[in-house]
């Protein structure tokens, strides 16, 4: 089965192999030595001089350890809706009882300044979320602006990058997020169940400062772990090696060259589409680089797209979530996808279409990719 969700991703087979290797002890020089490579290559990417740690865990639990270590109980916190994972970030702060003021954004679109500086004005904020890429409807926001923003009012500025950092551009230092977020099994390539995070000296004051409200997410914990060049418990070997390895891949690809080839399947994937009259779920300006959300034709079922797709052609492709389930499909570009890969779910896709009684071009789809690819 081939997989083009957004995460996880078709892994190498040099990951894979990495991965068999017999496990080493955690508190040894030689596991000290993967450590710090994975570390200095995640540094490159993430672009930061910030720390940088790895959790063992998915995305959401850095996504849980930034809020539960920063925030303390009844403090207020701004958080940037438009998407599944965007009000995840709600649900985590009120968990630990804070007070989300929500950003509201429509589904497919992104959110403007002029949103957020509006719930500033109507709060004590001490920090502010968004989830970079939003792979629930296909649309990324503008990171950049939003951290000068946070500047701006002297807000935390807690980013997710799960599915945009090494399949988009992020600059974690010069954009000022004090803690960026991202997960191995996305645009790194690399196997399910490890987070990395950056963590800025700002956010490292916050965190100091604040009393211990939760434990093996307590990034306090990491940080002491981190002067010692080890993770204060143990962590997940095996996929440790994973991601070392997916690692050097990135930067032997070169991070310049990776974003511009998850930016090239993206514009190839979203014009084909639209080649067989098919309408984007996102907005034309903000959609993503890494997923792209197509609405399901009048007529048609998720089960006559995704469905056929998985049994006649052997193709993995994600449906909608939340009030999009049923009204979209997703498919995934990120990590190691090529054009073979996009081309192959292209004409596979045309042809479930035709099965479902969609009229369309046929042939126009597959043509649009192939130039662009050019």
């Amino acid at each position: 089965m081939k997989l083009l969700i957004p995460g996880p991703v078709e892994l190498t087979s040099d990951v894979l192999q990495s991965m068999s290797r017999p496990p080493m002890g955690h508190r040894t020089p030689d596991f000290e030595e993967i450590l710090e490579n994975c570390w200095d290559n995640l540094k490159n990417i993430f672009q930061t001089k910030n720390d940088i740690l790895i959790i063992t865990g998915s995305g959401t639990s850095a996504m849980d350890a930034a809020i539960s270590s920063t925030m303390d109980k009844g403090e207020e916190i701004i958080c940037i809706g438009g998407g599944k994972f965007g009000e995840r970030f709600i649900e985590i702060s009120d968990a630990y009882g804070l007070i989300s003021k929500e950003v509201k954004v429509e589904w497919g679109d992104g959110v403007t300044l002029e949103k957020v500086e509006d719930v500033i004005a109507e709060s004590n904020a001490k920090a502010i979320t968004l989830t970079h890429n939003e792979t629930s409807t296909g649309v990324v926001h503008d990171g950049r602006a939003l951290g000068k923003l946070a500047k701006e009012y002297g807000l935390l500025y807690i980013m997710d990058g799960v599915t945009s950092i090494g399949g988009d551009e992020v600059e974690v230092d010069k954009w000022g997020v004090d803690i960026c977020i991202t997960g191995s099994q996305k645009c790194l390539a690399g196997p399910p169940g490890l987070a990395m995070m950056s963590v800025s000296n700002e956010a490292w004051n916050k965190i100091d400062k604040k009393d211990k409200t939760n434990y093996y997410l307590n990034l306090a914990s990491y940080k002491r772990a981190l002067i010692k060049k080890t993770t204060p418990y143990t962590p997940s070997v095996s996929l440790i090696y994973g991601l070392q390895a997916s690692l050097k891949n990135v930067v032997k690809e070169g991070l310049q060259k990776r974003v511009k080839r998850h930016r090239t399947l993206a514009k190839a994937t979203r014009e084909a589409c639209k080649a067989m009259n098919t309408q984007m779920f996102s907005r034309e300006n903000v959609a993503s680089n890494t997923v792209t959300a197509i609405k399901i034709p009048e007529g048609i079922t998720d089960d006559d797209i995704r469905g056929r797709m998985k049994r006649d052609h052997g193709i993995l492709i994600a449906g909608g979530q939340a009030q999009l389930k049923g009204k979209i499909f997703r498919i995934g570009h990120m990590g190691n996808v090529g054009y073979s890969d996009i081309k192959d779910a292209l004409t596979s896709l045309e042809s479930v279409l035709i099965k479902s009684g969609h009229e369309l071009e046929r042939g126009a789809g597959i043509k649009v990719a192939e130039d662009i690819f050019k």
